[in-house]
């Protein structure tokens, strides 16, 4: 019997795993452009080696009409950083920057739907780091404003790599192949998405966001030197716990705790506060007091429904 459309599982989708959105615009370096125009040539090293940094920052239409992006100065901060690791330059400034997501939400949003946008530095120019030339390329994609359901979470037999090696603390296309490989992993084993170890055998993160867990009342995340990409969102959930009276602490976590942990999700810009049902099989509870609140004043937060002084959040002008 034929196997109907499968949901993706990172809202860039819009029928299948197979089809990805196409928005009517792209900008480049300020310039909007059509999006079957936005194109790289086969001998730029943005093709040859993977040679790119990029951002996604989400935009949530608010409970006042406006339409608000979440820490757009931390997102183009890590971009640079990320950047400086590969020795890439950046052809925008912050002001260049936000201006020209402000101006590409505007061609783009539609009531019916929030907004990711990504933002990409390819390396269009140059050659094993001489003369490199480097285009940031805005795109934006439409996300269901529903929350997603609960999913299943495994742990992969792949390997968050080095900070010598591959370094995780860099956003860039490279790092994302063993994300790949996990997730590709984990569809064959029913899983929506995979936990990534380090070297010692710990938790690193998952393929595309962080990994938070309760035990006894208490949060816990990997800290950064664990194999944990620098989470803006995280930093935006300590803040948050902090608010709430509850405890939140950065540390090695055993790949065993998550079989016992009372509550597990995956964080990040686009999962937002994801909850998990199971853990290689075993049931976990997805209604779980502690990250059942910190969601919901998440999203209240990112809606404008909710102020917290520890979340930036830019609106759109009209």
């Amino acid at each position: 019997m034929a196997r109907g459309p499968t949901r993706a599982t990172d809202g860039l989708y819009t029928l299948s795993m197979t089809k990805l959105q196409t928005p009517k615009f792209a900008l480049r370096n300020g310039e909007l452009a059509a999006w079957d125009a936005t194109t790289l040539h086969i001998g730029s090293e943005a093709v040859t080696r993977a040679l790119s940094v990029f951002e996604g920052i989400k935009g949530y239409w608010g409970a006042d009409g406006s339409f608000g992006l979440v820490e757009v100065h931390k997102h183009y901060e890590r971009l640079l950083r990320s950047a400086r690791l590969l020795h890439i330059p950046c052809p925008r400034s912050f002001d260049e920057f936000q201006a020209d997501i402000f101006r590409l939400v505007e061609s783009l949003v539609s009531p019916e739907h929030d907004l990711w946008v990504r933002a990409t530095l390819f390396v269009v120019e140059g050659h094993w780091g001489e003369g490199t030339v480097a285009d940031l390329i805005l795109t934006a994609y439409h996300q269901n404003k529903e929350s997603r359901e609960p999913i299943d979470l495994g742990v992969s037999t792949w390997q968050r790599s080095l900070d010598n090696a591959l370094p995780y603390r860099i956003k860039s296309a490279a790092n994302y192949q063993v994300a790949r490989l996990a997730r590709i992993e984990g569809r064959s084993r029913g899983f929506g998405d995979m936990i990534l170890l380090n070297q010692w055998g710990r938790v690193a993160e998952a393929t595309a966001a962080a990994v938070l867990i309760v035990r006894n009342g208490v949060v816990h995340t990997p800290s950064h030197t664990e194999g944990a990409l620098e989470s803006i969102t995280v930093d935006a959930v300590e803040s948050i716990a902090g608010a709430a009276g509850l405890r939140f602490e950065r540390r090695p976590i055993d790949r065993t705790e998550l079989s016992i942990a009372d509550e597990i999700c995956i964080c990040g810009t686009l999962e937002q506060l994801l909850p998990v049902r199971s853990i290689d099989g075993l049931p976990v509870d997805p209604d779980g007091p502690v990250l059942g609140e910190l969601r919901r004043r998440y999203m209240a937060i990112v809606r404008r429904e909710l102020e917290h002084e520890g979340v930036d959040i830019t609106v759109v002008p009209s």
